[in-house]
Parts: structure tokens; C-alpha cells; sequence
């Protein structure tokens, strides 16, 4: 299978297991425990439809929007995800130069592999950071710090991650960082050379974020050790506001997932939520962002930007999605596999397959822009409206 036989989401999953060695695939693939939430993120979308307008001369389509403060040519963005280079080489830099090429946003985790300020010299393109609340308050305030110094334009607070999701893949591979060859292991990465030679062959892999902060060396740190070592689950709404006020920029909480936590977000100055199980890896049963995005919009929807994320594989998920309120939607998995796939070329083909099923899918809506979606499109399988 060639990058060019991929049209579709599916397709670029399977260039993906293809390539890379079963326990980096599985650390993508996987979710926390029975993986139901994941499994419900995509379905979530199957219980509503669409309902068009036709003869409405929507020759030329405008897909932009503004979110917290910046303008995107797509509704969507590359949401911030971990170890990109354990996937592809290129990590970070493949997919910010791709996420440049189509005018959105991208972001950079704190357990990113590429350095922040780095990133952000060389792409132009708004760029967010997405950061966890450490037990250290002096790394919290030297990770803002830097993203500040660098110019960064959006701080993105991750809060449904106080500890690690039960994610039995994991365990079974002994996926850890950093990443550390065991016997278990090796026939699997016997299967997949080139991946080997490509981790061999460039830059060593590092986590520039938290290299100056954290001692690394003791060897292997599995990822449920780092959340729940290092992360302070007595993080509170007034540590948050502190942040805020510190950070004195575009602040977004991602993982708010109520209505009174929608509030508050509000109530400490928040600028932007997002709707966030976190890809179904961390509360298995937790409600859908999707499933979520009605009850929060009207809540809060004219204060805040309400972003979401969770399950995306189609230009008519987004539309649905903004259709309830949503001021754009997040992407993870959806150019997590393109990137293994084939680097900075397979995101480019992802977001673009995306970007032409939005364009088809808005004329078909009979819908010119963005903004003239809204829940009269939409049917919700047994309900009259969507409410």
C-alpha cells in the first residue's frame, strides 16, 4: 500500500500499522481501558444528519474562521499530541510545515520532541502549546515562560490529565519514554527496519520541553509513571486562574466536559475550552465531546470559543460539529497516522483530502461560509431538533 492509495482515514491507519513497529502503533491506536469512549467519539457523529439546503449559489466557499484571537483558514487544527518523532523523524516539523501549508494552527506538547521555540522560528502559522500541570510550580512557570519567550499565541492547559488512563496496550507492550528497546519488543521492530534505521539515523530523540527540568537518565519512564509522578492531581480552579493571569494571553482549558466546569472557565478568564476525552485514553465512559458540544454552546457558546475534539474522520464530522456551535474542531489521530504513514507529505494529504471534503460538503449543504452553519441543518435520530 502507497501513500497515494490512501483516500481516507482508514486507509492512512493501515499505511500506518504497516510501518511503524507494534508498540508505537498501539500507543496511537489504543485508549484506556475497554475503549469504549474511543470507539463512541466516531459513532457519536452517526446519530445525527444532515439536512441540506439545494439552489442556494454557493459557487465560492469560505472556510475560515477566528478562534481565540486567530485566523484560520480551516475549522480545523492539528491539536497538540506527544512523541511525534517516535512515529516519523520529521515529528513536529512535518506537521507544522503541513499545518503552514494549509493555514491553521498546530501546537506542541509538553512531552513534544521537537523544541518549542524552534518550532515556533520557523513556522509562521499560530501555534498553541498544550501543557500539564506539573507537582513542580517552578517548571509550570519556566515551561509559560518559555512559550512566552518564544511567541507562542495560545497557552492550552490540559485538565483531564491529573493521571495517567488505564491503557492496557501499553502495558502489554511496555511502550515507555524514553524509549527503550526490550526483549519483548524486538520482534517486533525486527518487522520494521526501516523504522529502526530511521530512529537510528537522525536527530537522538529527546523531550526539549522537559530535558532541562527533568532528570531523564534512570532509564525508561513509562508513560503512566510520567502523569503520575510528575503531575499534580491537586491542581485546582484557583492554580488555573493564577496561570491565566500569569500567562495574560489566549488561555484555553482542554478536557472541560460540563457545563459548570464551562463556567468557570469562563468565570477565571478563560478565552477558549475544549471538549476533550482525550482521544478516549484517559475515563473510559466518559461522555463524547460531540455529545457534549449542545449543552456547552448554549451555556457559554456567546463568552468563550467552544472548540472540541475527540473521534474526527470526515469533512461532514466537522460540519456537524459546527453546525452545534463549535468555533473549529481539533485533530489528532486523524494526522497522527498520515504522519507515520509518510511524514510531512502524508499529513499534507490528509489535511488536504479534508480540506476538499469540506469545500464538496458545504456546497452540497448549500452553505457559502462557515458562519451560515447552524442546528437547522441538523436531525437528531429521534428528536425533531437537535437540542
Amino acid at each position: 500500500m502507497r501513500l497515494s492509495q490512501c483516500h481516507n482515514f482508514h486507509d492512512f491507519r493501515r499505511l500506518a500499522e504497516k510501518r511503524l513497529p507494534g508498540p508505537i502503533f498501539n500507543y496511537i491506536d489504543g485508549a484506556a481501558d475497554d475503549e469504549g469512549t474511543y470507539r463512541r467519539n466516531t459513532t457519536a457523529f452517526e446519530d445525527v444528519d444532515l439536512v441540506p439546503n439545494v439552489l442556494a449559489g454557493v459557487k465560492d466557499i469560505d472556510l475560515s474562521v477566528t478562534v481565540m484571537g486567530q485566523k484560520l483558514d480551516l475549522p480545523v487544527y492539528c491539536s497538540p499530541t506527544a512523541l511525534q518523532r517516535l512515529f516519523h523523524h520529521d515529528g513536529e516539523h512535518a506537521v507544522a510545515a503541513a499545518a503552514e501549508k494549509f493555514g491553521t494552527m498546530f501546537g506542541v506538547s509538553s512531552l513534544g520532541t521537537v523544541s518549542l521555540a524552534e518550532v515556533r522560528k520557523t513556522y509562521k502559522n499560530p501555534q498553541c502549546y498544550q501543557f500539564y500541570f506539573h507537582k513542580d510550580r517552578g517548571l509550570n512557570r519556566a515551561m509559560m515562560e518559555a512559550a512566552k519567550e518564544a511567541g507562542v499565541e495560545v497557552m492550552m492547559l490540559t485538565v483531564d490529565s491529573i493521571t495517567g488512563g488505564n491503557r492496557e496496550r501499553d502495558l502489554r507492550t511496555g511502550f515507555s519514554i524514553p524509549f527503550k528497546l526490550t526483549l519483548g519488543g524486538m520482534y517486533e521492530f525486527a518487522r520494521r527496519p526501516m523504522w529502526g534505521i530511521n530512529y537510528l539515523t537522525h536527530e537522538k530523540f529527546a523531550l526539549p520541553q522537559l530535558d532541562d527540568h527533568v532528570d531523564m537518565s534512570g532509564g525508561a519512564v513509562s508513560i503512566g509513571k510520567y502523569f503520575t509522578e510528575m503531575l499534580d492531581p491537586s491542581m485546582t480552579w484557583d492554580d488555573v486562574a493564577e496561570m491565566v493571569d500569569f500567562w495574560g494571553g489566549q488561555y484555553c482549558l482542554k478536557g472541560i466536559m460540563s457545563a459548570a466546569d464551562a463556567r468557570r472557565a469562563v468565570d477565571i478568564g478563560c478565552s477558549g475550552i475544549v471538549l476533550s476525552n482525550h482521544g478516549g485514553r484517559q475515563l473510559d465512559g466518559s461522555r463524547t465531546g460531540f455529545d457534549q458540544l449542545g449543552e456547552i454552546v448554549d451555556a457559554v457558546g456567546d463568552e468563550i470559543d467552544v472548540i472540541m475534539d475527540g473521534g474526527v474522520q470526515r469533512g461532514t464530522h466537522v460540519l456537524k460539529a459546527l453546525s452545534m456551535g463549535a468555533k473549529a474542531v481539533g485533530l489528532g489521530r486523524y494526522y497522527l497516522y498520515p504522519l507515520a504513514a509518510a511524514g510531512q507529505p502524508g499529513v499534507e494529504r490528509a489535511l488536504g483530502q479534508m480540506k476538499a471534503e469540506l469545500e464538496r460538503d458545504m456546497r452540497l449543504m448549500g452553505c457559502r461560509d462557515v458562519s451560515e452553519l447552524n442546528r437547522e441543518n441538523l436531525r437528531f435520530r429521534g428528536s425533531s431538533l437537535a437540542g
